[in-house]
C-alpha cells in the first residue's frame, strides 16, 4: 500500500466542493484529523461550525477558500 501525502494540515480551514450528490453546510470547514483510506488515498475528518457532526472526505472534495468550483 502506498503511503499518502496530505496536502492540507490539521487546523487549516477549507471549503467543501459543492456537489449535487451531497447535502452540506455552506461555508468554511476545519480539518480535524488526517486519515488514509484502505486504498492509501488521503482523507480528512472535517467539521463545520454550523453542523453538529464531522465528515470524512477525500482530498479531491476540499479546496482552500476561493478555489471552489461546482461539480455535478
Amino acid at each position: 500500500m502506498n503511503e499518502s501525502v496530505h496536502k492540507f494540515k490539521v487546523g487549516q480551514n477549507v471549503d467543501l466542493v459543492p456537489s449535487t450528490f451531497r447535502a452540506a453546510a455552506i461555508g468554511s470547514y476545519e480539518i480535524v484529523r488526517l486519515r488514509t483510506s484502505e486504498d492509501g488515498n488521503a482523507q480528512y475528518l472535517i467539521k463545520s461550525a454550523s453542523e453538529a457532526y464531522e465528515r470524512v472526505v477525500s482530498e479531491s472534495d476540499i479546496v482552500v477558500p476561493d478555489e471552489v468550483e461546482i461539480r455535478s
